[in-house]
């Protein structure tokens, strides 16, 4: 479903949210509870995320079993066998395809999947999820509707020509079933990633990691453990109900924020002038959290963990909209992220300026209601936050984009006294 969000700006939150598990390492974990045929338990799971519920749809059509249970944030998967014979709609919207080629191997010797997000055969953008079945042992072959892989997986070397999170999550799967050791080089460990490798060992594999780019896994050589797992708390949106009350100057206690995975961004947000009232699981954001001077100007560089990340670059952005002067907001590892900036401009555009790796931002800014078209996942929910500072009413089209990564996001806001309304497009 798409959908366009209203908002009345003005409304000022108040009250308490809940952090949810964490977007991108509940979709991994999902995949990989396809690697036994033994119960496994999620706690903590995010479950009306777009992308869980799509993924979930496809997987119970190859023949696994989930339950779920959206009030307490559960889910139980059972997998007795796969099938991709049974699958005649490859069209799946979602970018984590390639993590369900583990589960199929494991058990059939032949896994088929649709390509990442929907993209077809030109875009190329899984080389290197094609390198790490390759180098594994299998066969690939890119077919109309779907990437065929062939064989069975055996230890080997995995030596990626970049960084890669994705790489990375779908190589562990993958050596985690497979006879013998791997060796995966250039990987990029996330703490995402380090709750695969939790879910992994508890499964049964033997994975070391040394330093933050080395990872040997001693392969299973077949099906895994079952497992009962807790998602981590979700930092980019603990970052984001953060900002959302600075900027409104509401009285927001959040609970079930991961500090140790958000020093730095949290040091940043410190320096530009926000005194935080914390204890060791949770944050009181008030107008009194902002010392006399106001929100003061920044310049910071996004890259990667345990800096800021680039899907933290927005709510900087945002944030420098609302300081006392000209911030900057670098991010040269995905320069051309700019589109949702020029969005956040129609609220004001004498307020940013943007070019490739650099976005600029000239407080303290007035916004004003506008028409805005979402350009991705955290770049949408900026426009949301905007609108909610506006004054006058927006709309943002597409919202959708930000139901994908914010679990329950219009009953978070009805929680905090702020309402929202969705308008049906397709």
């Amino acid at each position: 479903m798409k959908y366009d969000m209203l908002v009345e700006g003005g409304q000022i939150p108040s009250g308490k949210v809940k952090v949810s598990g964490a977007k991108n390492s509940a979709t991994r974990l999902l995949a990989a509870s396809l690697l036994t045929d033994e119960p496994v338990r999620i706690r903590n799971f995010p479950t009306q995320l777009v992308d869980v519920v799509e993924k979930i749809g496809f997987i119970r059509k190859l023949g696994a079993r989930v339950e779920v249970d959206d009030e307490r944030e559960f889910l139980e998967i059972l997998t007795p066998g796969l099938s991709c014979k049974t699958i005649d709609d490859w069209e799946l919207p979602i970018r984590t395809t390639y993590l369900l080629t583990a589960g199929q191997i494991v058990r059939n010797g032949i896994a088929r999947i649709p390509y990442p997000g929907g993209c077809k055969i030109g875009a190329r953008g899984y080389d290197l999820h094609m390198m790490v079945w390759k180098a594994l042992g299998c066969e690939v072959r890119e077919e109309e509707s779907y990437i065929q892989v062939n064989g069975s997986f055996r230890g080997g070397s995995v030596d990626f020509p970049i960084s890669t999170v994705g790489g990375t999550e779908n190589a562990l799967m993958c050596a985690s079933v497979a006879t013998g050791t791997t060796e995966i080089r250039n990987a990029y460990i996330t703490p995402e990633v380090e709750d695969l490798i939790d879910m992994l060992q508890q499964m049964g594999a033997g994975i070391e990691n040394f330093g933050n780019s080395l990872i040997r896994v001693r392969g299973m050589g077949g099906l895994m453990r079952g497992a009962s797992f807790e998602v981590m708390p979700d930092r980019i949106e603990a970052l984001t109900w953060i900002v959302f009350a600075a900027m409104t100057g509401g009285d927001v206690y959040i609970k079930g924020v991961p500090f140790r995975h958000m020093k730095v961004p949290l040091l940043h947000l410190e320096e530009a002038g926000l005194d935080l009232y914390r204890n060791s699981h949770s944050v009181f954001v008030s107008g009194e959290s902002i010392q006399g001077q106001g929100i003061q100007p920044f310049e910071l560089a996004c890259g990667t963990h345990p800096g800021v990340i680039s899907d933290m670059q927005s709510f900087y952005v945002l944030l420098g909209m609302k300081a006392n002067g000209i911030s900057r907001t670098f991010d040269y590892r995905y320069p051309e992220r700019i589109a949702y900036a020029r969005e956040l401009s129609r609220f004001n555009a004498d307020a940013i300026a943007c070019e490739p790796g650099k976005i600029t931002t000239f407080g303290i800014a007035s916004l004003k209601g506008a028409d805005v078209t979402s350009t991705d996942l955290r770049g949408s929910m900026a426009l949301v936050m905007a609108a909610f500072c506006a004054d006058g009413q927006s709309r943002i089209k597409d919202v959708h984009m930000a139901m994908r990564g914010y679990n329950g996001l219009l009953d978070k806001l009805k929680t905090l006294g702020v309402h929202a309304s969705l308008i049906e497009t397709g």
